[in-house]
Parts: C-alpha cells; structure tokens; sequence
C-alpha cells in the first residue's frame, strides 16, 4: 500500500483507467469518493461506462476505438495508471501504453497479467473499495487543471461532431443524442455488436453502471435482442432497449418469438446499412476496398408484424424520438426500422488521424 501512494503521489498527470471489475464488484461509489477527493480523471473501458457518471467534471468517457480518440490523447499524456478492475480483453495496453512509458499500479482481486506494455509498478490486491480507500488516505488531492483541460477537449470534440443540421440517412452521433434524449438514466441499454457498438461506445453518456451493457472481449454478435430480453425479465419496472445493427439482429431474430410469447415488451432500434458495417470500415482503412459486406434485408417491419411484434419505421430525422416514444407505450415487442449513414465511420478516421 506504501509503494502505491508513492507512486501515485509523484505523478504529474495521474489517470484512474476504471474496468469492467469494478462494475462486477460493485466499487463504483469507492472509485468515485476516490476520484473526487483527488481531483483524478477517470476514463472508462466500454465495459466500465457509467462508472464515473459522464456528467461528472472528472469523467473522460471511454476508450475502446483503435484510432486516437479524444480520450486516448488524455491516456498518452498519463504518467501514471491507476487501473481498477481492468482486464485485457476490455482494451489491449498496446493501444494505449503503446510506448510503454506509463508507471502502473494495478488494484484488483485479482494478480495482473502482465505483458511488454503492462508491467505493474506496484500491485495492490484485495476489496476495491477497501484498497482504493486505504490509498487515498495517504495522498493529497492534485490540482484540478490536468482533468479540467482533458475534459473540455473531449466534450469540446464530441459537441463538433454532433454540429450542423440533422442529415437523411441520419448519422451516428444524431443518433445517439436522440436515444439518449429519450431515455431516462436509470433504463437499460443493450448495445450489440458491429460498427453501432463503437458509436455508441464512446459517445452515449451514462450516469450508472450497467446502464449501458457491451458485449467486448469476444464480442459476440446477434447478443442485443436475446440480452434485452433476459435484462427485461430481470427488470421489468425498467424501460429496455436494444441497439442493433441488421446484420446482428438477423443473426438472433427468432427471438422475436420468444418476446412475444413471453409477453416482453422490449424495444429494439435497428441501425440499418444493409451491411457489416465494422468490416466494411476496417476493410476500406487497411486495403481501400470493401469484398462481401453488402447484403439484402427483409422488410423489417413487416418482419416484426409477422411474429405478432409491433414494427415502426423511421423515415425522416425528427420522427425518431415520437418512435421510440409510442415503442416504450406498447405492451408488445417494437422493432424500430432506422437507417444510418455510415460514411460517417470513415470521416471520424481521417478526424482522429489529425
């Protein structure tokens, strides 16, 4: 404990990296009295969202993109680490302690693993909130100017990209700024997997842990429909919706049945591209042409009638939120028809590259 507070009190710019474990263990609060009497930034990996709640002066929001997001340039200015709860499969140290120049202190119930970009300066193993605790009554509180500065740049880069007029298709960060919108803090999201997940890591603010649930590590696509579901069932005082894109929706759409027979009112918002959007991005940055990622849908809509669910689709920006607003009215499953411009994934990787 010793070596921990000195670690951490010769650092310049200190960082809490908070993980999924301190969800599990439900630590938030500790994490947060430690933060605050600190005045230590936190960023999150997308397993951890809602830990610092992203209202908060102090939260840096998440890292989780391979791509020199705005909260990553706060991780490479870091000098020292304070990981808490944070597992490798969350988000590799090579992308961000990729000159492995970070001082770690690693708090967890768990040893770390350790590799070429994570070697753990000082290991402190235990409860979280016992450990984090017990450190911080042995340090004093840094100057606020360090997060402060971090803070605005993010939310200054974030407001940018969410600037100008609403577009059709409509773009990712409008998006999610009308779910959010519509949401109130205490509902569920749960967020599949493919080029959404992103958008939606690293933007959708949360004020709780586990309000917003993110398939990582294998990152399973086609886990949004059957995952709200069994959130529902789990919390049926709780609005619950599901955030898809068309291919991982088709991949587990036979559990519309399931959520009409079992009289579960979830909503499911499909971001529609009529294709693999994540591959068709990765595929465009690294060879500069996309090779079977385009794909016929059905009428989704009427796919959802003909399981007894209720269909909705969007056709113009300003419809969303009255959507989203008769899906949460209904006793009955809703699916949600919204298509998205994912040319928008390819302007935000020439916007990072600068």
């Amino acid at each position: 404990m010793k070596r921990a507070i000195q670690a951490i009190q010769a650092a310049r710019r200190p960082l809490i990296l908070a993980g999924n474990g301190v969800v599990r263990r439900r630590a938030h609060e500790a994490v947060r009295r430690f933060a605050r009497a600190l005045n230590i930034p936190v960023v999150h990996t997308f397993m951890g969202k809602g830990i610092m709640p992203d209202s908060d002066p102090l939260s840096l929001y998440t890292i989780g993109l391979r791509l020199r997001d705005y909260p990553a340039l706060a991780m490479e200015q870091a000098d020292v680490v304070i990981a808490v709860g944070y597992d490798f499969v969350e988000y590799a140290p090579c992308y961000w302690n990729s000159n492995r120049d970070k001082r770690v202190v690693h708090v967890d119930v768990s040893p770390a693993e350790v590799d070429a970009h994570y070697i753990v300066e000082v290991g402190v193993l235990g409860d979280l909130a016992l450990s984090l605790e017990q450190i911080g009554t042995g340090l004093s509180p840094f100057k606020p100017d360090w997060a402060k500065r971090e803070r605005e740049r993010i939310v200054a880069g974030f407001e940018a990209e969410r600037a100008g007029p609403p577009t059709w298709p409509m773009r990712p960060q409008n998006l999610i700024a009308e779910v959010r919108a519509a949401l109130a803090p205490e509902d569920l999201v749960v967020c599949d997997v493919g080029a959404h997940k992103l958008w939606m890591g690293r933007m959708f603010p949360c004020e709780a842990p586990n309000t917003c649930l993110i398939s990582n590590g294998f990152a399973s696509m086609g886990i949004g429909l059957p995952g709200a579901i069994a959130a529902k069932l789990a919390f049926p005082e709780r609005r619950v919706l599901t955030v898809c894109g068309d291919g991982g929706f088709l991949m587990n759409v036979q559990e519309l049945e399931t959520a009409v027979r079992l009289r579960v009112p979830v909503v499911a918002l499909i971001w529609r591209d009529d294709g693999y959007g994540v591959i068709r991005w990765n595929q465009v940055v690294r060879f500069g042409r996309t090779m079977s990622v385009d794909f016929g849908n059905p009428d989704l809509v009427a796919l959802a009638q003909s399981f007894g669910a209720v269909g909705l689709r969007v056709s113009h920006p300003t419809e969303l939120r009255p959507c989203l607003a008769e899906a949460f009215r209904s006793e009955r499953p809703v699916v949600i028809d919204c298509p998205v411009d994912y040319a928008e994934n390819l302007r935000l990787t020439e916007r990072l590259k600068g």
